[in-house]
């Protein structure tokens, strides 16, 4: 769609007025597709609906009527014409005011419009890191170790008389009361806990450490001043708790038979080395990794940017939606989650925002430096990362290509995967690590 730009005016740091025009035929194009839906629905006497002439429509009930329709149509289209031609980036809704419209008129439209920030780009180049010993010690192999043993733990129900200790697993009732009154949400029965896992109220699961079998005890917590139940939050509380059984971890012997049991090697010695060379393949990428944050980090922070909240509250509800995902694939319900850890959607979101503005900081950081230093994607470039993901999908190439395209036209995300990875290794190669 063609449209035409007044003016650009900033009134604020990261806001501006964006005014433009968009064109009689655009106009009258979009009345005519308002006017096929209204009449669709309209009853005039004398015409079956869909089938009223448009004159008689508009002496009936005057064309003004479709004007809102019109512009619901017209404006997307208009708006994203005219950011792009007015060569802008939004990273919000636009406030519209709609300064004239009408049938036979040209439109004119003002969008009041937040804006990507400006990045004054500090020093990237040349940055010091501080050398960090990524060693792989025979502590961490024994580690290692150790996890595996305790993967192919037996569960089995203590003996009567043990006490709980951390890592056991209880099956408990419990029932929960506030100023002597139970509350609804804070009672079950054969619950299943695992201790020291974190899940209950801060507080809950210390207590449970040495109860027996059979033991009735009553466990004194508060709830956290920002638990998303208002009554609940900050008061204290009595749960009744009774321990109906105790499961622990037994562990397997470690020696050569385990581990002809759970892998291809024969004796623990060939394991241990094994477990040797990968740790050693994860810590040159953990290092890798550690030199790329540190410079990272600090480009970042010598970078001046005015972050717009739009882009700070966008980023901390994909967060939010990314976390629930994963609850979700652990087969974790939110509601329950926030019910048992006294969290709240508040809450989590103040928690995210601290992640949220160094990700939007870095972005754009990395995103200046890319402009800086005139970092491109090559034809060749994007075809080799197309033949890694087709090779990896067992896809065909053209297959990958066009699923992507269509999922992103001009494989833009594709673009800028590769634009960010040189970038980091434009700050990594100059750096210095001392």
């Amino acid at each position: 769609m063609a449209v035409a730009i007044k003016t650009w005016e900033k009134i604020e740091k990261n806001v501006g007025v964006l005014e433009f025009e968009v064109g009689v035929e655009e106009v009258n194009s979009a009345l005519d597709k308002a006017f096929q839906k209204a009449a669709k629905t309209v009853a005039v006497p004398g015409f079956r609906k869909g089938k009223v002439p448009r004159q008689i429509f508009e002496n009936r009930f005057g064309v003004e009527v479709l004007y809102q329709d019109a512009l619901d149509i017209l404006l997307p289209e208009a708006y994203t014409a005219a950011v792009n031609e007015a060569n802008i980036t939004p990273v919000d809704r636009p406030e519209i005011d709609v300064v004239q419209f009408g049938k036979n008129e040209t439109a004119v439209i003002k969008a009041t419009i937040t804006v990507k920030p400006e990045v004054e780009l500090g020093a990237y180049k040349g940055l010091t890191v501080e050398k960090k010993d990524f060693t792989v010690t025979a502590e961490a192999i024994d580690a290692e170790l150790a996890n595996l043993q305790g993967s192919h733990a037996e569960i089995v129900v203590a003996e009567e008389g043990v006490a709980v200790e951390t890592g056991d697993l209880v099956i408990i009732d419990f029932k929960g009361f506030v100023n002597g009154e139970a509350f609804e949400g804070g009672e079950a029965d054969n619950y299943q806990l695992e201790i020291g896992s974190n899940t209950f109220i801060p507080g809950f699961e210390d207590q449970i450490i040495g109860m027996k079998k059979g033991e009735e005890k009553e466990v004194n917590v508060n709830f956290p001043e920002q638990y998303h139940v208002a009554t609940l939050a900050g008061q204290p509380a009595v749960f009744k708790v009774t321990l109906n059984e105790t499961k622990r971890k037994q562990l397997p012997a470690l020696d050569d038979e385990f581990v002809k049991d759970i892998s291809e090697f024969n004796t623990l010695d060939e394991l241990k080395a094994d477990i040797e060379n990968k740790l050693k393949e994860k810590a040159e990428q953990d290092a890798k990794l550690y030199v790329e944050e540190a410079v990272i980090s600090q480009a970042v922070e010598n970078a001046t940017i005015e972050i717009p909240e739009a882009m700070i509250d966008n980023e901390i509800e994909f967060l939010m939606n990314d976390f629930k995902q994963r609850l979700q694939q652990q087969g974790i319900p939110f509601d329950a989650y926030v019910q048992f850890t006294g969290a709240s959607t508040e809450s989590l979101k103040d928690e995210f925002r601290g992640q949220a503005v160094n990700r939007v900081r870095t972005g754009l950081v990395l995103e200046a430096v890319t402009a800086a230093e005139g970092i491109e994607a090559t034809e060749g470039e994007i075809n080799t990362e197309l033949e890694n993901i087709a090779a990896s999908a067992k896809m065909e190439v053209e297959r990958v290509k066009s699923i992507l395209e269509a999922r992103d036209p001009g494989l833009s995300n594709l673009h800028n995967d590769i634009k960010t990875r040189k970038t980091i290794a434009v700050l990594v190669e100059s750096a210095k690590v001392e």
